[in-house]
């Protein structure tokens, strides 16, 4: 897929983006938000750039709204959309995981850990009573009674990444033990509970991508939509009913397949999207084939990294295998009615 000058020379571009202060945005005078923001770390840490992905991670402890909370985007470091969205919040806990497997640092773990803690308990705080999780916080402090499939994916895998933590800390969550067992429940088997965005990709692939599901209930999901979303040679539609593929999706999806031993689809996957890498290394984000046009025009840092995650993890990296396959994290308090479902 990369030789291993190409993979350096992706590194490369996500290092060229990152602020002084750790910050990395998607891309130079674009704006950060937190979930891209770990996105682009984990892949730091995949390279061996630990000391750059610590300084991410600790912009992130820096920027922590005393709620636990982040704010949805900040641009030169500034705010600049006040709401805060739940699985951005939570992602930090698949980042802090993900660093600590691959440095062995302790100390630092212990570091992060109350940020850890008070995103969670932010997250946790836009709990609903069917066990799913309010997408976000307005800026006036409301939270629409509202969850959205793709982000209480994502949340679920974070939950079991922050029980990880607090198992190793030796730092007992049953709260968290319940809230992730019946938030992972809720996506394997109550899809009524979630608006309805079916027509994202993202919503197709993520309730395996947050590890939710796996085995054949998985394999089903993934075969069942494969041909609304996958365009071959090209990549992966953001949107089932648009004429655009793009780099983040494709590589996301790419690591699903992997998890549930898609290998050889993975693979093909990500080959397909070669056509999007610039000559810095980079990758473009996206690109509309009935146009023949590369759109939008920027290369952000969270599609080169979704892309150096799937790669490590069929490459075989021990943390990227570790926090993505799901097998050695935490459950929760599962649900028996799912345990045939889950297969985890």
């Amino acid at each position: 897929m990369l030789t291993a000058e190409q993979a350096a020379a992706t590194v490369r571009s996500i290092l060229a983006e990152q602020r002084p202060d750790g910050a990395i945005p998607w891309f130079t005078g674009g704006h950060l938000d937190p979930w891209d923001h770990v996105e682009a770390a984990m892949a730091l840490d995949v390279a061996g750039e630990h000391t750059a992905a610590e300084a991410a991670y600790r912009w992130l402890m820096r920027s922590q709204n005393p709620d636990g909370s982040w704010f949805a985007a900040y641009t030169e470091g500034e705010p600049s959309d006040r709401s805060r969205e739940s699985n951005f919040c939570a992602y930090v806990a698949v980042g802090a995981w993900h660093h600590h497997l691959s440095t062995g640092d302790d100390s630092f773990l212990e570091e992060i850990w109350p940020t850890v803690i008070r995103a969670v308990t932010f997250v946790l705080g836009l709990g609903r009573a069917d066990g799913t999780v309010s997408w976000r916080r307005e800026e006036g402090g409301g939270a629409p009674d509202e969850a959205l499939l793709t982000g209480c994916s994502s949340v679920h895998h974070a939950l079991r990444c922050a029980l990880a933590i607090a198992e190793y800390l030796e730092e007992p969550q049953p709260d968290w033990e319940l809230a992730a067992g019946q938030l992972g429940h809720a996506v394997a088997c109550h899809p009524e509970r979630f608006l309805d965005k079916d027509r994202y990709s993202m919503d197709w692939y993520y309730p395996v991508l947050g590890t939710a599901l796996r085995g054949e209930a998985a394999r089903e999901r993934l075969d069942r939509d494969w041909n609304r979303f996958v365009v071959p040679g090209l990549g992966v539609r953001c949107v089932a009913d648009r004429p655009w593929v793009t780099g983040g999706e494709s590589a996301e999806l790419a690591l699903a397949l992997w998890a549930v031993g898609e290998s050889t689809r993975a693979v093909e996957i990500l080959k397909s999207i070669q056509h999007l890498r610039h000559e810095s290394g980079g990758y473009w984000t996206g690109y509309v084939f009935e146009d023949d046009a590369v759109w939008p025009e920027e290369r952000t840092t969270w599609t080169a990294g979704a892309l150096l995650l799937a790669v490590a993890a069929l490459g075989g990296d021990e943390a990227t295998v570790s926090v993505f396959g799901g097998d050695e994290l935490p459950t929760g308090l599962t649900a028996d009615c799912c345990a045939t479902v889950r297969e985890a």
